[in-house]
């Protein structure tokens, strides 16, 4: 009788361990997903700042894209994933928006910025930027590195403002258009042209060019850089990451990047 009892007994104990065995294991809290940001060229450094502070505030990551405007307005109208959209103009912004492409009321200005000619000449003087200024004998038979002007807002910027002060026509065929402000910097910094027009952030984050001159503000478009939630973003995090771009301390460290608020 005794010999039957342990027996059952020990039935009883393996049928229990096989059950615990059994039992799906406990599953840890699904990762918070990472907000997907698509952002202008120009803005790397100073939104790596950015992001880095909020990861540091927040606890939360960002996954960014950089590149022209236009290239990230288009990916987005192709359905690419992201939660949240700066463009370097109003125009690109305006595109998706009149695609139903981001979120009612979600957009706001976020950014001004100035546009210059760099050099990465070292005995280069100061250019005087005016109407009828001597832009080609500067360059001569060499390039004048831009964003593509027919798409690239750094591109359309440096257009307006050349045809502006009456010097467009003398220098149009010496333009090398490249696909984002940044590679056109990056052709100056490599001295395979010897002048470029970009932001002044772009100059201040490159060691290797200098500020030449400053277009005034009144030969182009306002700079604007919009911000904006995509209409597709389900990310529960995405409004908040926005509010902290638009934070004081957020301002703070675009500001040290040399870009302006836009109250």
């Amino acid at each position: 009788m005794r010999k039957d009892r342990r027996i059952l007994i020990k039935f009883l104990a393996a049928a229990t361990v096989l059950g615990m065995a059994a039992m799906p294991l406990a599953q840890p809290a699904a990762a918070a997903e990472k907000v997907t940001v698509f952002a202008a060229a120009s803005l790397k450094n100073a939104l790596d700042a950015v992001n880095a502070a909020w990861q540091t505030e927040a606890g939360k990551e960002t996954t960014v894209s950089y590149a022209a405007s236009s290239a990230l307005a288009k990916q987005i109208e192709s359905g690419a994933p992201a939660d949240v959209f700066i463009s370097a103009d109003l125009a690109w912004m305006d595109y998706v928006a009149d695609k139903k492409l981001i979120k009612d009321g979600s957009r706001s200005n976020l950014l001004g910025n100035r546009i210059v000619l760099v050099t990465s000449k070292k005995d280069a003087g100061p250019v005087d930027i005016k109407e009828g200024f001597d832009l080609k004998g500067l360059l001569g038979e060499e390039k004048l590195a831009m964003g593509a002007v027919d798409s690239v807002p750094a591109g359309k910027y440096g257009k307006a403002a050349l045809e502006k002060l009456g010097v467009w026509s003398s220098v149009e065929k010496n333009v090398a258009g490249a696909e984002n402000v940044r590679a056109a910097l990056l052709l100056v910094s490599k001295g395979e042209a010897p002048y470029g027009i970009v932001y002044q952030t772009d100059a201040a984050a490159e060691k290797d060019v200098t500020i030449a001159g400053t277009f005034p503000e009144d030969s182009h478009p306002p700079i604007v850089y919009p911000i904006a939630i995509t209409a597709e973003s389900k990310n529960p995090d995405t409004a908040a990451y926005v509010d902290f771009v638009k934070s004081p301390k957020a301002a703070a460290l675009f500001e040290g990047q040399g870009f302006t608020i836009v109250k």
